[in-house]
């Protein structure tokens, strides 16, 4: 079974009778379906009651309803009301813009804009290198996306990606230090792949002078690969694709350190990739230069070799460098004898049986999100 967690977490606010058992009688309910409390919050006692926030951790939706449901009709318990904590951490966004310096009298009005500020323009219009030092650019990342390829959600279009663009400028600022913006492009609905990669270059490339990076996020391949190929061409300030380069860096570091613990080599590996886009590219590329030499990619089709005649260019590249003994089949039929599961493509796509017919002290690596190919609780203990 799916454990509890924050990503469905509320807070359920209760009156309970002052009288001993009543809160005792709430946990067992609570627990008896399944809920995890984490914390007892906002505890207020009145002379024949007390109010009581009450943080649950809960497995979904449908399971937050039925925790709540568990509490009805209990003697002496009040469900006064119901918070999702998801919702509440992203209610007005997570993000904002803040002025570096106070604007106290007129001197300072006077030096951060108008007059002042003409004597700065001026400095860049004449040393244009300046402008790293004087303006945001000197820390400050676009993260663009078109909202194609959201976390495991899919083509959910521009305004649904915005929460995760947000999420990871919330990241970048609280682990870094470095001020991040989103940039969501309408792209239009019916736009053809290369209307679509045109489109997302064009626009970076005018928006470029604002920022010191860019950081493209959740784009489907194999669009991406030409945008980011196309943007590095065309700008003078670094290009990163997280789906693609970060992803595989902290697959590589988490391999090595794998490898430790179950002492094995990476020349001795064979490693099964689920998912062929961007993400599973990268991990291959970034794997066979840490010396991997056996890698079996696979998408919906089933295994990359070099005798399909339905891949895409990308593909067929990948094709080309994978595989070394050309096998085909499905994930189930290529994942036996394999020492690496690494999955970024679908949740629920292998069970513990597969990992049975794996090597001897298989690595997992389930990363698609926000569901895994196997769940944790699933593969414990195997």
């Amino acid at each position: 079974m799916v454990s509890p967690t924050a990503a469905f977490s509320v807070t359920i606010r209760v009156r309970l009778d002052n009288q001993p058992g009543t809160l005792g009688r709430l946990a067992a309910a609570i627990g008896a379906v399944g809920g995890n409390i984490v914390a007892l919050e906002g505890f207020e006692a009145r002379e024949d009651h007390l109010d009581e926030d009450l943080i649950v951790n809960c497995r979904s939706e449908d399971h937050i309803a039925e925790v709540c449901a568990s509490l009805a009709g209990i003697a002496g318990i009040e469900v006064i009301s119901v918070s999702d904590r998801v919702f509440d951490m992203h209610d007005g966004g997570k993000i904002e813009v803040l002025a570096r310096m106070p604007v106290a009298d007129r001197d300072d009005l006077s030096m951060a804009y108008t007059p002042g500020v003409a004597r700065v323009c001026t400095e860049i219009e004449q040393r244009p290198e300046r402008v790293h030092e004087l303006t945001i650019k000197k820390n400050t990342v676009a993260i663009v996306t078109d909202g194609t390829a959201v976390l495991g959600l899919g083509n959910i279009g521009p305004e649904a990606s915005l929460p995760v663009m947000e999420g990871k400028a919330l990241l970048f600022k609280n682990f870094a230090g470095v001020d991040g913006f989103p940039i969501c492009i309408d792209v239009g609905a019916g736009a053809s792949m290369q209307e679509r990669i045109d489109a997302i270059v064009e626009t970076v490339q005018r928006i470029a002078p604002v920022f010191g990076g860019i950081n493209l996020e959740d784009i489907s391949a194999p669009a991406c690969f030409e945008v980011e190929d196309r943007l590095r061409a065309s700008l003078d300030i670094p290009i990163f694709h997280d789906d693609q380069h970060g992803t595989a860096v902290v697959t590589l570091a988490a391999l090595e350190n794998s490898l430790k613990i179950v002492g094995k080599a990476m020349g001795d590996l064979r490693v099964v990739i689920a998912g062929a886009g961007a993400a599973g590219v990268a991990i291959a590329k970034i794997l066979m230069n840490a010396g991997v030499t056996n890698i079996v990619a696979t998408d919906r089709q089933g295994a990359i070799h070099r005798g399909r005649t339905d891949l895409n260019e990308v593909k067929q590249r990948f094709a080309e460098i994978t595989n070394p003994e050309q096998i085909s089949g499905t994930l189930q039929d290529v994942l036996p004898g394999a020492d690496v599961f690494i999955g970024v493509s679908a949740p629920d796509l292998i069970g513990a049986d597969d990992l049975r017919k794996m090597a001897t002290d298989p690595i997992v690596f389930a990363m698609s999100n926000p569901n895994p190919e196997i769940r944790p609780e699933l593969a414990k203990g195997l």
